[in-house]
């Protein structure tokens, strides 16, 4: 009698991924023959150097792939081999509607969304009242970044069950700033402050070390708990 294998994530290269600006560059970490859901990850700020590879979307795709789930990663306009330029968080909400929307063709299956700074604001925004959508994910939400206001108006229109993530040293997101913010969303919601953690999940002065495993693991709970998933065997 044969032993099962376990599970394991490979990384593949998207090549038909497109958006309003061109063509998107993209990896997806493949899932489970019986995922039950699919999931996307947006990352921060482009011109900042935000990309698919930053540490926190990879340890946020990581997550996802804890449960076989298939995970999306892609590059907004504008940066790494993505076409288009930078559009100030405009256009690029419609580069999160067309992953949801090759995640859709592509599996059929109920999907799943974190972003991490700048993506959790455009993806919040381009997710937030999309039935395909059935839980969000915010990591590091940020307020106010290098001059930059985000702005969260849309936060009641955000019915599927969330998870805000973020370091209690953020500095582009004081605490009690975000809270007020956070207020706006409805329930079903959980707010997780990652201990001695700054905006990127690194360490501070008296916390020395990366944050982003106590980040990624937030997720994983959040995730068990909320969809009643667990690890594929």
């Amino acid at each position: 009698m044969s032993e099962a294998v376990p599970f394991r994530s490979h990384v593949q290269s998207v090549d038909d991924l497109r958006g309003p600006a061109g063509k998107l560059e993209a990896l997806l970490n493949t899932g489970s023959s019986d995922a039950l859901y699919a999931a996307i990850v947006a990352h921060p700020h482009p011109p900042s150097g935000g990309t698919m590879h930053t540490k926190a979307v990879y340890h946020a795709a990581k997550a996802f792939s804890h449960f076989g789930l298939p995970v999306l990663r892609f590059n907004f306009r504008s940066a790494g081999l993505s076409e288009g330029a930078h559009d100030e968080g405009r256009g690029e909400v419609d580069d999160v509607r067309a992953g949801l929307d090759w995640l859709d063709r592509q599996f059929g299956l109920p999907i799943l969304f974190a972003g991490f700074s700048f993506g959790s604001n455009v993806g919040l925004r381009a997710c937030c009242g999309d039935a395909r959508v059935r839980g969000l994910v915010g990591l590091g939400l940020p307020v106010r970044a290098a001059g930059r206001d985000y702005t969260y108006g849309f936060l009641p229109n955000c019915g599927a069950p969330k998870l805000f993530v973020s370091g209690d040293h953020d500095e582009f997101s004081p605490r009690g700033v975000l809270e007020s913010v956070m207020v706006a969303a409805p329930e079903p919601k959980r707010i997780v402050w990652i201990e001695g953690a700054d905006h990127f999940f690194a360490g501070i002065a008296g916390s020395p070390g990366s944050k982003l495993e106590p980040m990624q693991l937030a997720v994983r709970q959040w995730v068990g708990d909320t969809f009643g998933l667990a690890p594929p065997v």
